[in-house]
């Protein structure tokens, strides 16, 4: 009769108030953000308050979650529901991303060609189909991003921080505590250093080669692509500063280990997206 009732049950959370607190600090960041760019005094205070306030909300719903997990509150049926969640949330990134990949093929290989085509030589006299470019209007001398250097080192720091995150996994499966942690934080220590290094090439990019928003298609498709990966390296290495700190502090064993799983899942997927990005965007 347990595992009956253990395969039907669905442990099902009672009301909260955590929901309320998130909708009101992303109102607080959205009218901060608004207000600050338009130069209102308020706004940057307001879009501070904000994030602090999400900062909190964050910190109280995931203890109370990991707090029923501790308990013993998610069986096999709510542990499907989780994974299903994960990766419905997984594939609207890879839509996301496909949207933004899309937007570059559609200025490559459909308005770069017409815009040099003999229909409108005469608007853009001289201008020819190569990539890459910054379109016919943008009259400025800059230099398109290599793929070596930099770019190639951090390829190679993504791929490394991806051997170290399934090392810690081996290590949590073969119950080897002291594996997982030091994993982790390998890999956290290489993200780190993928963004340093992503900084150091933005700054680069803008002070020394012209290379902007503002650049044309090459430049905003390159900064969209980039930046938004790069945003999330940030959120993967925070999601696995948590799992780094559960870990110390006891949490997961070989069969009770979804959240790890899931920021792992993440982690995977954004080195997938950088391999795509990088040979979409700087070597092609």
């Amino acid at each position: 009769m347990a595992a009956q009732k253990e395969e039907t049950y669905y442990y099902v959370p009672g009301p909260s108030a955590w929901p309320l607190v998130a909708s009101f600090a992303l109102l607080l960041m959205a009218a901060g953000s608004v207000m600050a760019m338009n130069k209102i005094g308020m706004g940057m205070p307001t879009l501070l308050a904000g994030v602090v306030v999400l900062l909190y909300m964050m910190h109280g719903w995931f203890a109370k979650v990991i707090g029923e997990s501790r308990a013993g509150a998610y069986n096999k049926r709510v542990d499907v529901s989780f994974r299903w969640g994960m990766g419905w949330f997984i594939f609207s990134e890879v839509m996301f991303f496909a949207a933004f990949f899309g937007a570059l093929f559609y200025i490559r290989t459909i308005s770069v060609p017409d815009l040099s085509s003999l229909e409108n030589a005469m608007i853009w006299p001289g201008f020819k189909a190569v990539w890459p470019t910054a379109g016919p209007a943008f009259k400025e001398h800059w230099d398109a991003m290599l793929p070596w250097g930099l770019p190639a080192v951090n390829t190679l720091l993504l791929l490394a921080s991806g051997a170290t995150l399934t090392w810690a996994h081996w290590g949590l499966m073969k119950e080897q505590r002291k594996q997982l942690i030091i994993g982790l934080f390998l890999t956290i220590v290489l993200g780190a250093i993928f963004l340093t290094f992503q900084v150091e090439e933005y700054s680069h990019a803008y002070s020394e080669m012209n290379l902007k928003l503002s650049t044309g298609g090459y430049g905003s498709t390159f900064y969209l692509l980039t930046g938004f990966h790069g945003f999330h390296v940030t959120l993967g290495a925070i999601m696995l500063a948590v799992m780094l700190f559960r870990s110390i502090k006891g949490d997961f064993s070989p069969k009770h280990h979804f959240a790890f799983e899931a920021v792992a899942w993440y982690w995977h997927f954004v080195d997938v997206v950088w391999l795509f990005l990088f040979v979409v965007v700087y070597w092609l």
